[in-house]
Parts: C-alpha cells; structure tokens; sequence
C-alpha cells in the first residue's frame, strides 16, 4: 500500500478528518438534544395527564402509579413529617410545589401539594414558565418536565384539595432509567480531540520545512554534511534532492576553481624561479629590484586568490575553540619579531543578579576577565582571517590594538589602528575583491585581505563592519557563538 507522505493528500485527508468529526459532533449534539426535547415533551405531557387524574379521579397516564398512603404514613403527611414516610430517601432534599386551582372554576380546596423528595437536590422553582391564563395543569406538567431533566430518581407524594396524600411512582416517565442516553458531552469532547489532533498535525507539517531551512543557513558556517538525507513530506523531499544536486554542483565549481588555481600556482612555480635566477644576473640594481618586486607581486595575486578559493569551500572543519588562546597565540608572534600589536584583556563584567527570597535587594556577580571566550568555528581560517585584520592595521597605521568582546550569542573581535588617514566609510568600499585605495600606491598588497575576512566572518555566521574612532579605524568581526 503506498504511504501517504504528500502535502495534497495529507491535506485532503485532514479536510475529510474535520467534515467527518464535524458531522460526528452535530449528528451526537442534534440527535441527544432532540431525544431530550422529546422526553421532556413526554413528562409534559404525563404532567397534564396527571393532574386531570388526580382532580376527577381517571386513570393516571401510562407508566405512573398513584398509591393512597396507608394512615400511619397519612399522619406523617398531614403533620408535615415527610421524612418519616415509608419509602422515602434518607435525608432527602425536600421541595414543596403548591399548585392553585385555575381561576374561577374550581373552588379553592382544590388546590394541589405536590412534595418532591430527592436524594440529590432541591429543585428551583424560580425558572419554571409562567404566563396569563396558563392552567394548573400546565404548570404540573412544566414540574414533571424539570422531574425529567435531572436523574435524581425523587420520591414524590402529593394531594388534591381534601383527597388523602398519595404516592406518586413516575420513575417509568421521569426517572433516571427513563431519561434517553446525552453524547453531548460525548461530542464536545470529539469536537475538541479532532480539533487539537488537526491542529497539530497541521502545525508539524511545518515543522520539517522549518529544520531544513535552518540547517540550510548554517550549513557552511557549522560544517554540514555534503549532501541531506530526504525526509519529510514528499514535497520536502523532491526540495532537498534539489538543494543536494545544487550543493553537488557547486562543490564541483569550486574544487575545479580551486585546482586550476592551484595548478596555476604550482606551474608559475619554475619559471617564477628562473625569472628570479635570471634577474639576479642583472647588474642594474634598480631594474633588478624592479624585477624581483613585479615576481613577488604576481606570485602573490595567485596565492591570496587561492586563499580565498580556499575560504569560499570552507574545506576546513570547523570545531570548538578559545579565541582568547587563539589571540594571545597571534599578538605574542607579533610581538616577538618585534611588531607593535598589543591585545587588551576584557575588563571584569559586573552581573545583576535576581532578588532571593531571603533578601529584598538584588545580589551582584562578577565574570572574570580571565575567562575563555569559546566559539565553534575553523581555527587555521580564523587565524587567517585575525592576521590579515592586524596586517592591515599595521599598514594603514602605526600600531594594532587587539580587543575581544562576547556576550551570549556573538563573539566579537576588535582590530584598531592608529594614526591612519582612512575612514571606515573608505574601507568599507574595499570589501569588493581587488579593490584597492587611492593612498596605498606604496604600500604591498593585492585587494583581497579584507575579501578574505569578509568570506571568512559569512562562514561562521557573522559579518566585518568598520567604525571610525578618535586615532584611526576599528575594524569588527563578528562571529556566531553557537
């Protein structure tokens, strides 16, 4: 049989699910209240019967017997002791229903008593119909009527006029057996279940959709797998044989990239070489310095090429790391070869704490500065990404100041140069590969070390921004802790 796994069909499985629990719900809902309509029309109509019954003395309506009290029990009535009645419930609820006569046909002792003892309840009489001209009987029938709405099984005894107190059974008409089966309760409850059993299979079919996309937007930054397993709706799965094919190929363009560019650069190798041998045979020393600068120049362009190659594959896998460590490491090579890089330590961060429930005021907490700010990314490529930062420091101005800040969610590091003439506005412009300034005509480089920072801070979910400070240029990258 074929799984059902497609979005139309789970949809179209859901609508019939809804219009059969919405037929099932009013069908229950429809049918118990009009078996209830029509048992309270037969207690109605016992009611009226009733009291015609009682007032000429025909026969009582089918399935209520009346029984005259024996005179013990008489007594017990007249002297208002219906407690003490044989037959009656223990402690019961007693509620006593006075009927008048209809006006002007009857004389007054022809009124009815009606005393209804229950084992449950007291019966409101507040809420029983009244209208002009309605007859005793009627009303009777409105109180055999909320007989049948409970299922309380009461023991009713009543009298009419001067008659003897009799015994009313009408448990055949209003009694608890007698009462038609309620699914009302039944379903609500089918309404409610199928409600929430739709609504979450309606809300999950999202949930797949929502777990790829976010594998998807950090998949380089994380180091996915190169290709996905297809789950899901079919739908979802026709998708991500989509995005597989599409990573395939693009993985093909980039390895090709990047081996045509590594054969370019292992094939500039010799002849590089013998340009060297031959400029070193050149007795200008000018020209010489000329032809020896032109060599390092083009060996680089296919280097820092290759490099950024290399970073948009993200071929490195990524894992956990301190990026205190990771700086302290890059600042002291500096430092030891005698370059001016400092790296400032992060100030201790004072944290408010919440108020305990043995103290009114708000307790403090201190996170040392000598903590480890630990990231999940690619270390040689963040290196990579930190040395071209503090080399352009150092280029544009005349020392790099190595900052680190984090919080939670991001890792920050901060590369500030001193005394440079650029504003972050004009380094900015020279993300684009390539690009180069209108003040570095003297100054080594080929315009795609901050490229490469871009690409590199885009693979570990962050970004590279600029700001201007009072002695130079703050760069920032931004990095993704988790």
């Amino acid at each position: 049989m074929r799984k059902l796994n497609d979005l139309r069909s789970i949809g179209s499985m859901m609508v019939l699910a809804a219009l059969l629990a919405g037929a099932t719900t009013v069908w229950l809902w429809s049918t118990s209240t009009s078996n209830w309509r029509a048992h309270g029309s037969l207690a109605y109509d016992a009611g009226v019967t009733l009291y015609y019954a009682m007032q000429n003395g025909t026969a009582p309506p089918e399935g209520v017997q009346l029984r005259v009290l024996d005179e013990a029990d008489l007594e017990k009535a007249d002297r208002g002791a219906f407690r003490q009645i044989e037959g009656a419930p223990s402690a019961p609820r007693i509620t006593i229903v006075p009927i008048l006569p209809d006006a002007a046909n009857l004389p007054i002792s022809t009124n009815l008593t009606m005393v209804i003892m229950s084992p449950d309840l007291k019966y409101s009489l507040a809420d029983l119909p009244h209208r002009d001209g309605q007859t005793a009987a009627e009303t009777l029938g409105a109180v055999t009527r909320k007989l049948a709405t409970f299922c309380s099984d009461p023991f009713v005894v009543a009298k009419m006029g001067q008659a003897p107190w009799v015994a009313i059974d009408g448990d055949a008409v209003w009694g608890c057996d007698a009462s038609p089966a309620d699914y009302r309760i039944l379903a609500s409850l089918i309404a409610v279940i199928s409600t929430a059993i739709l609504m979450t299979t309606a809300l999950n079919l999202s949930l797949p959709f929502a777990s790829f996309a976010k594998q998807l937007r950090s998949r380089r930054r994380v180091g996915g797998p190169a290709r996905y397993e297809p789950h899901g709706p079919e739908e979802l799965q026709e998708i991500i044989s989509s995005v597989n094919t599409y990573l395939e190929i693009e993985r093909e363009q980039l390895a090709e990239r990047a081996a045509v560019l590594s054969g370019v650069s292992h094939d500039l190798g010799t002849p590089a070489a013998r340009l060297r041998l031959r400029a070193a045979l050149i007795e200008n020393p000018e020209l010489r310095t000329k032809f020896e600068a032109d060599i390092d120049s083009m060996t680089g362009i296919i280097e820092s090429v290759l490099s950024y190659t290399h970073a948009e594959i993200g071929a490195e896998a990524p894992r956990k790391l301190s990026l205190t460590s990771l700086l302290d490491a890059i600042v002291a090579d500096y430092q030891d070869v005698g370059r001016p890089v400092t790296f400032d330590k992060a100030e201790d961060v004072i944290v408010q704490g919440g108020q305990s429930i043995f103290m009114s005021r708000q307790g403090y907490g201190v996170m040392s500065s000598d903590r480890d700010t630990v990231v999940y990314g690619r270390p040689v490529t963040l290196e990579r990404a930190i040395t071209n930062l503090i080399e352009n420091a150092l280029k544009y101005g005349r020392r790099a100041r190595v900052s680190l800040e984090a919080d939670a969610q991001v890792a920050m590091i901060l590369v500030e140069d001193e005394g440079s003439d650029s504003s972050a506005a004009d380094i900015e412009e020279l993300l684009a590969p390539f690009q180069r300034g209108e003040n570095t005509k003297t100054i080594d480089g080929h315009g795609l070390g901050l490229t490469i920072v871009a690409t590199i801070a885009k693979l570990h979910g962050g970004n590279l921004t600029f700001e201007d400070t009072s002695g130079g240029v703050r760069a920032r990258l931004t990095l993704q802790r988790s």
